[in-house]
């Protein structure tokens, strides 16, 4: 996901700590652990997260606190037309277990 330079404080600032609403959403859907790093020189953003299942995950774009999110966030980031962020899958080229 890439974020606008200029919007990294008040981006940062709405995720600590994020809506209790949309936490319990991921909560509920099966998310256990969720991490977004920064890249300062770049302004990417890489997350992380562990799902129980992709189909719960995907479920939570369809949610009202969701959507509200995601359009409270648009004007920091680059999104689609559905103001969910812009973002690509990454290949993994190394994995530890």
């Amino acid at each position: 996901m890439q974020i606008f330079s200029e919007n990294v404080d008040e981006y940062i600032k709405r995720h600590n700590p994020i809506w209790a609403e949309l936490k319990a959403i991921l909560k509920i859907h099966g998310v256990h652990n969720y991490s977004i790093f920064l890249n300062e020189e770049t302004c990417s953003l890489f997350a992380y997260v562990e799902l129980e299942s992709e189909e719960k995950w995907n479920e939570i774009a369809e949610t009202s606190v969701c959507k509200e999110w995601w359009k409270s966030m648009a004007p920091f980031m680059e999104t689609n037309a559905d103001d969910s962020p812009v973002s690509i899958e990454l290949q993994e080229v190394f994995h530890l277990a």
